[in-house]
């Protein structure tokens, strides 16, 4: 089983979610992480970022009957492209006297940042990679964690394919 990323852009339209997701349930899949945001540049367009675990050959028929829908504008599965990809995380650890300097040394090392302070707990924001995000919470966790929140993968194709351009001629030159 493959993880894939895959970015759905999408008409801005109610129920553009659920059709989207429903596809995925229906086939047996989990949606592991879902990110959906109005483009900025054009309120009439979404973004649907989702991350899957599947076959490849199943996921490529979702992808298949999503291009059906006609509120899908573009798919894009991420699986051979080199992507820049975040997530965030808001994670609110118990502290006290002896703690709270050991969490700042954390959070300094994890170029995280403290967006609140109570007295007994300190609340820090981090961005970064799902691996980053998955060490800077087991790192935290004997600290004693009250509550996580985090977000789903956000993703886009890096301005350079090394890999993939290198993939593509090393493919052609096999051809000739």
């Amino acid at each position: 089983m493959t993880s894939h990323t895959i970015s759905v852009l999408v008409e801005n339209e109610f129920g553009v979610l659920a059709r989207v997701a429903g596809l995925f349930s229906g086939r047996g899949f989990n949606i592991e992480s879902l990110t959906v945001n109005e483009d900025p540049l054009d309120p009439t367009v979404s973004r649907i970022v989702l991350v899957t675990t599947g076959d490849d050959q199943i996921v490529e028929q979702i992808n298949k009957q999503l291009n059906k829908l006609v509120s899908v504008i573009k798919i894009t599965d991420f699986k051979d492209v080199e992507t820049i990809d975040r997530e965030m995380v808001i994670v609110k650890v118990s502290v006290d006297e002896r703690t709270r300097s050991e969490l700042d040394s954390i959070v300094q090392a994890y170029r995280a940042h403290v967006i609140d302070i109570g007295p007994r707990a300190i609340t820090v924001e981090l961005t970064g990679d799902s691996d980053k995000i998955k060490a800077f919470i087991a790192i935290v966790r004997p600290l004693g964690i009250k509550e996580v929140v985090r977000s789903g993968k956000v993703a886009m194709a890096r301005a350079l394919q090394l890999n993939h351009d290198n993939h593509q001629n090393k493919r052609a030159r096999e051809a000739e």
